[in-house]
């Protein structure tokens, strides 16, 4: 089959691909630009036939792999490779010679692996109909990269030449799963993730004579306690919110009532009816509860990413895939959501497709106990990365041969 070759030549690769993954990890860049990352992934990719295509936004680019066989849909793949603002306590011989920046999300390796999947899809240019684009983006983590690289039509769509792409894919390596396990589900992946800033502003005064000004640290506790009711009692259970406040500040001396104090929090949902309804209800709550002690709420929601919506042909599609390349039992749909939050949604607005977990957890070890991402002591075993390469080559090969079938 060509799938067990294409694992074949993916193992064939393991050199490759982690020379360039411990490079992007020796090198950790933050947010929309990360030029250095990007001139790595060029230069591992140079002389393939490939069409390079940049906007003004980020540093993130697409390669655009047109098959030589004739016409035929278009399948993207992506993989983003910001880091994160965080030290490293690996202590590996590449650990990240950047002071307060890691990779400790697994970006290096998702971009390491899509560009051995380029190398395997050049290989069989000649028998692919249609197109395949990798997206190498920047700016993941809570800087809407995606979102960017869409509206500078990197990707196509409406004001561009190339219509959007008929299927997308991506993969997230998981440091505490099973190795080379692939795992996914249909529907709601992941959830959609707000940031509020409530501000109750009162009337400061002496700490010892509250009854002549108007305390707003009581009014805060309040909101913070109510919130949790309102989460508890107008949401339903089977589709969940989550409102966390993680941070208040207020007052500047232990004797000295403040004028306002200030509530920080996230906002996770798993759908755009819930994620609607918790900030107007988070609104109302805050301003009344400050009304009712003659005070004043400001409360400002910042959008950002929305849920990851997988759609059940994209998966079943990379169930079949991962039985073919890695035999049965290679993959898990999940029972469950992640309530964290990932900007290859944006995507998935757009184009139909799905993001899938990978096991990188070194084989043969506790992988339950194993330090989880965004953990400064992460890490991965990286023989697990020609899987990852074969999945997302195999993910596009079968799409376009088969479609949807």
């Amino acid at each position: 089959m060509l799938h067990e070759k294409l694992l074949d030549e993916a193992r064939a690769l393991e050199g490759e691909i982690v020379a360039l993954r411990r490079a992007i990890h020796a090198e950790p860049e933050l947010g929309l630009h990360t030029p250095k990352t990007r001139d790595k992934v060029r230069a591992a990719l140079a002389n393939l036939p490939l069409e390079w295509s940049e906007g003004p936004s980020t540093t993130g680019v697409v390669a655009t792999l047109k098959g030589g066989a004739g016409d035929g849909p278009c399948v993207l793949l992506r993989g983003d490779m910001d880091a994160l603002p965080m030290p490293e306590e690996t202590g590996l011989d590449y650990a990240s010679t950047v002071p307060g920046t890691m990779h400790a999300c697994g970006h290096d390796t998702h971009t390491a692996m899509l560009a051995g999947a380029v190398r395997l899809l050049c290989a069989r240019r000649d028998s692919l109909k249609g197109e395949v684009r990798f997206m190498f983006q920047p700016g993941e983590e809570g800087f809407h990269g995606a979102k960017f690289m869409l509206e500078d039509g990197l990707l196509g769509g409406e004001g561009t030449d190339n219509k959007l792409p008929d299927a997308a894919f991506a993969l997230h390596v998981m440091p505490n799963a099973q190795h080379g396990v692939v795992a996914g589900r249909a529907g709601a992946l992941m959830a959609s993730a707000d940031q509020f800033d409530i501000t109750v502003t009162g009337r400061g005064g002496h700490a010892a004579m509250p009854h002549s000004a108007l305390d707003p640290v009581p009014i805060a506790c309040e909101i913070v306690t109510a919130l949790q009711a309102l989460v508890a009692r107008q949401f339903d259970a089977h589709d969940p919110v989550i409102a966390t406040v993680a941070r208040i500040e207020a007052g500047t001396a232990h004797n000295i009532i403040a004028d306002f104090a200030t509530l920080r929090g996230t906002l996770r949902t798993l759908s755009s009816r819930h994620r609607d309804k918790l900030h107007a209800a988070l609104t109302r709550l805050a301003e009344g509860i400050a009304a009712a002690h003659g005070a004043e709420a400001r409360v400002t929601i910042t959008p950002g990413f929305p849920v990851t919506l997988c759609d059940p042909r994209a998966v079943d599609l990379g169930e079949a895939v991962s039985h073919d390349l890695f035999g049965p039992g290679a993959f898990r749909r999940l029972d469950q959501p992640i309530m964290g939050a990932e900007d290859f949604s944006y995507v998935l607005e757009k184009v139909p497709g799905a993001m899938f977990f990978l096991g990188v957890a070194h084989e043969g070890a506790d992988w339950r106990s194993c330090p989880a991402i965004h953990s400064p002591r992460m890490t991965v075993d990286e023989t697990a990365l020609p899987k990852g390469a074969a999945l997302l080559a195999g993910c596009a090969v079968r799409f376009l041969e088969q479609g949807w079938a």
